[in-house]
């Protein structure tokens, strides 16, 4: 068996209790060693057969699985943050499918919830935006036209930006092109809750500029937004003394 486990954005207590467990069961462990706390390697048992996929192949990550199913161990494959947010994890489960692999997924914490926490932020104020997006630059990895910043920038809502650290000045641009104003707050958070974590508050036209002071060139989650500095928002109708809930009668005056 297979299990897809999401490490969480960082310290090594963020993880899961499924996913601690998970681990502590394990045979085998494939782990991301480029993004994943090596930390969350301590909960392994001694006995554990661990592997670094940063050095890997698709086809070597698999072999690996085979192996161990083919000797009836328990394999995880550990992945950063949630394995369903650019985890690359669908092409492994195809290739599971195909060799008659069971597989389940345990979900972890992202990073832009993660970053969320550091900056203690709500991304869903009322009045401000009730959406978050969740999106990248085109890298290597290619975009779908119909998902350009410019298009998610134009409904000015809360966006948290993967995988684009290096390309600020772009992103900036983009963004401004697709709607916000060049005061809009951002958020530059490199590696959300690690010890090592760097949280910096600016705006779209300062987000290269405090890059660049701070040398963050990657490893970073931008955050966008005027959710960032929670002016001017409507309190939740839901706690109001004339809201009435399932729970609650509203409270006359």
């Amino acid at each position: 068996m297979v299990y897809f486990v999401g490490a969480g954005t960082g310290a090594a207590d963020l993880i899961t209790v499924r996913g601690m467990r998970l681990l502590q069961q394990a045979d085998v462990i494939i782990y991301a060693g480029s993004l994943v706390n090596p930390e969350l390697l301590n909960y392994a048992k001694a006995e554990c057969e661990i592997h670094n996929s940063a050095v890997l192949t698709l086809d070597e990550v698999i072999e690996i699985m085979k192996k161990a199913e083919t000797e009836h161990k328990m394999t995880v494959r550990l992945h950063t943050g949630d394995p369903s947010i650019y985890g690359a994890v669908r092409e492994q489960m195809d290739a599971l499918d195909a060799l008659g692999i069971s597989y389940e997924s345990c979900p972890g914490v992202s990073a832009c919830f993660g970053a969320a926490a550091s900056l203690n932020l709500e991304y869903t104020l009322p009045g401000i935006s009730q959406s978050l997006i969740i999106t990248r630059m085109e890298g290597k990895t290619k975009v779908p036209p119909k998902e350009s910043i410019e298009s998610f920038a134009a409904h000015n809502a809360s966006m948290a930006i993967y995988l684009s650290t290096g390309m600020l000045k772009e992103l900036s641009g983009r963004l401004i092109a697709g709607g916000y104003r060049e005061e809009t707050p951002a958020a530059l958070v490199y590696k959300a809750t690690w010890p090592e974590e760097e949280a910096y508050v600016c705006t779209l036209a300062t987000l290269s500029e405090t890059a660049s002071l701070h040398g963050i060139t990657k490893t970073a989650l931008v955050l966008v937004g005027d959710v960032i500095t929670h002016q001017n928002y409507k309190k939740s109708r839901l706690y109001a003394p004339d809201f009435s809930t399932e729970f609650r009668n509203a409270k006359e005056e």
